[in-house]
């Protein structure tokens, strides 16, 4: 934090207008949370509303909330853009990724990665296996649709080895879980990324760095100690359903080889951009044709035409099929578009009324690390929403003038700490808790005392991780 910014934070006396613009905050904030936890109504619908209150009550004019949500007013330090900006930057990608994931599921190229692994897994390290096949799995992967793709071979795996089924599914959990809230391209980092302007490359490898000790931890170490919460076997549960209306287990599928190439060769082609950006001088040749092709929307768009014949050919699928696969894979994510889109208007809003710079002032002149305030804010939001999402995009909008100031590596590591706090115990307002619930078949009370502390160890890990990280880049 340069030094000229503290002292102005200090020099600022507190205001009317600082008052109006925190309680704008605070009840913007809060019709959001009522609206979801108590309302019901979609998160979509609430930032529209929270939008208009924080807007009014700020000072704005009805025309300037409405220019402010879709495109920014374009005067304010950091604007972005609202919600136009924010879904031509990440609604984009998180397409692409979804198309990627419907491959893998129709193809049965998920279903054989897990099998692979584990086949060839002995019992104890099963669930280190089911850990690192759900994180491989769930790289392009929404979380919902990784959990009822491995939920039916956690039980499987259960009941074949006669271990508890929250010792193989802890793991596998945590897998999806951690990569749902700390890696590109999944939503939650795409918006904090594009809200604070983080590089997305350096992101990605900082965020598979933190992810790996998180996994470990509050997977298969984690798991001894909450699987006793659970059913102690999984004889009595149901295995059906997983496979979204793809792939059955006698169809034929990819290879382990292919399937994986389509998984990890966006992930490849974005490191590849950070690597060179940082290791090849400018006027390289061969760093212009990897910065290109690691753009994140080209590395996607490879990814998603590699699956065609990796992943759709080699299962027999014809021109038709793969035209309905891609067809299929778009349908469930427009929710989760519109809600990334009202997001960030939302922020946006928040940053054309200047309550993110009174914040920022605040926190330079408390000297409060900005990875930490990221991660806080985001926990609070989370708590009261129930929506990892919404907690990534309120908090990276309220920490985006703290930014400015920081390097790139910190704004990434700013980036990954909010997603962290994204992640903070998830209850009974989030809807991943009750897919848990039933899918093994737990009570609430069993719900809390596993997976909620699991989501709670993962925040507290992944944001020890990223101080821990920041002290060294």
């Amino acid at each position: 934090m340069s030094s000229t910014f503290v002292a102005a934070a200090q020099a600022a006396a507190w205001t009317g207008q600082d008052t109006r613009l925190v309680v704008a905050a605070v009840l913007g904030i809060a019709v959001v949370v009522v609206t979801v936890s108590w309302g019901k109504l979609n998160a979509f619908i609430a930032l529209l509303l929270g939008s208009a209150v924080l807007g009014l009550v700020a000072g704005l004019s009805p025309g300037d909330i409405v220019q402010s949500f879709s495109l920014g007013l374009g005067d304010a330090k950091g604007a972005a853009g609202g919600a136009g900006a924010t879904f031509a930057s990440v609604g984009i990608l998180v397409a692409l990724g979804a198309v990627i994931g419907r491959f893998l599921a129709d193809s049965g190229g998920a279903n054989e990665i897990v099998d692979r692994i584990v086949d060839r897994v002995p019992g104890r390290g099963l669930p280190w296996a089911m850990a690192g096949a759900a994180a491989l799995v769930g790289l392009p992967m929404f979380f919902e649709i990784g959990l009822v793709l491995l939920v039916p071979i956690v039980l499987l795996v259960a009941k074949r080895a006669n271990r508890p089924v929250l010792a193989v599914g802890i793991p596998a959990l945590a897998g999806l879980s951690v990569l749902h809230g700390l890696v590109p391209p999944h939503p939650g980092p795409l918006v904090a990324i594009a809200s604070l302007n983080a590089d997305l490359g350096r992101t990605l490898l900082f965020g598979i760095i933190v992810a790996i000790p998180t996994v470990i931890i509050a997977g298969p170490l984690l798991a001894p100690l909450v699987s006793r919460f659970g059913p102690q076997d999984a004889a009595h549960l149901p295995t059906g359903g997983g496979d979204l209306g793809g792939a059955h287990e006698d169809a034929p599928r990819p290879s382990f080889t292919a399937t994986v190439t389509v998984v990890l060769l966006p992930v490849v082609l974005m490191l590849a951009r950070a690597v060179a950006e940082i290791a090849l001088p400018e006027d390289s040749g061969l760093r212009s044709a990897l910065v290109a092709i690691g753009t994140p929307l080209v590395a996607l768009l490879v990814g998603a035409l590699a699956a065609i014949p990796l992943l759709g050919m080699k299962v027999g699928m014809g021109r038709r099929e793969i035209g309905e696969t891609i067809d299929r894979s778009l349908p469930p994510i427009a929710s989760t578009l519109l809600i990334i889109a009202a997001g960030g208007g939302f922020k946006q809003v928040l940053v054309d009324a200047k309550v993110g710079d009174l914040i920022g002032q605040q926190a330079a002149a408390l000297s409060l690390s900005p990875l930490v305030l990221g991660w806080l804010v985001a926990v609070l939001i989370r708590v009261a929403t129930g929506s990892a999402t919404v907690a990534t995009i309120t908090a990276a909008g309220i920490v985006a003038p703290l930014a400015g100031d920081l390097s790139a590596n910190h704004l990434a590591l700013l980036a990954l700490a909010v997603g962290a706090g994204s992640l903070f115990f998830s209850h009974v307002n989030d809807v991943g808790f009750w897919l848990v619930k039933q899918y093994f078949g737990l009570t609430v009370g069993q719900t809390l005392k596993s997976w909620s502390v699991m989501e709670t160890v993962i925040s507290v890990v992944g944001l020890l991780g990223v101080l821990l990280l920041s002290t060294v880049v």
